[in-house]
């Protein structure tokens, strides 16, 4: 028996959009430890007689610690063989997954990670939202919306003053310093959107301007888990388009 980690990132949500390899290596798991927002359909292709460990992290709220994870990774890799890591999106964006991958191969476990889709580029791109697009945006961010120590990161700052699309994960207990940051710039009628479970059955989104956008969060009952975009990308989506053709219109 070989003791083995393989990361797979799972996709952003959707069950069918996690890669082929990803479903080829689940099939060979011993063992599967998962996180909250990893689709539990996926969980159907690992072996029935898998030990399936759910391993989350809800807002405030975590099933075990990150050196707990780090210890059941070792102990299950030792005692059963194959360990799959399956997170949601790509296990190498603010997924931990590298620090996972060193602890294993620190105590002499064998590693390899399976790339998933990220939800930075995804989510928006299941709204038709490009996160680059010629002559708009020549390049794109991708933020934490806190930092380890409950801030928000200090990359915002410099984010709000560049033309470039910003992403922000796990940002929404950020949302009104990050409008506000915006604003102080002189950037308050910025496109942006805010997509809750993306490219899930009860995925939620609002399109509007910085300035106006914790009220319309608050309006339409938008909460976690849920992706930021700021950009003139975002202009790009019919809805938002017509929306605010619709309020010139009405403002004659």
């Amino acid at each position: 028996m070989e003791a083995k980690l393989t990361l797979v990132g799972a996709g952003p949500g959707n069950g069918e959009l996690i890669t082929l390899k990803g479903i080829k290596v689940l099939k060979s798991a011993d063992v599967v430890l998962y996180d909250e927002l990893v689709s539990t359909e996926i969980l159907d292709f690992a072996p029935e007689a898998a030990l399936k460990i759910y391993v989350g992290k809800k807002v405030g709220e975590a099933s075990f610690s990150q050196d707990e994870i780090n210890g059941l990774i070792v102990k299950l890799a030792r005692k059963r063989g194959h360990v799959v890591r399956l997170k949601g999106g790509d296990s190498f964006v603010f997924g931990r997954g590298h620090e996972e991958m060193e602890y294993a191969r620190d105590h002499d476990i064998i590693c390899e990670v399976i790339p998933g889709v990220s939800s930075c580029i995804a989510v928006p791109a299941s709204l038709e939202i490009p996160v680059t697009r010629r002559g708009v945006s020549e390049s794109f961010w991708v933020i934490t919306g806190t930092t380890r120590n409950g801030e928000l990161s200090d990359d915002m700052r410099l984010a709000a003053q560049s033309k470039a699309t910003v992403v922000v994960l796990m940002g929404m207990n950020k949302l009104n310093e990050i409008c506000d940051l915006y604003k102080y710039f002189g950037r308050g009628h910025l496109p942006m959107a805010v997509i809750q479970n993306g490219t899930r059955p009860d995925e939620k989104s609002v399109m509007g301007q910085v300035w106006e956008m914790p009220q319309l969060v608050k309006e339409n009952k938008l909460g976690t888990p849920a992706i930021i975009v700021l950009g003139e990308v975002v202009g790009l989506h019919p809805s938002y388009a017509m929306e605010y053709l619709q309020s010139a219109n009405l403002a004659f």
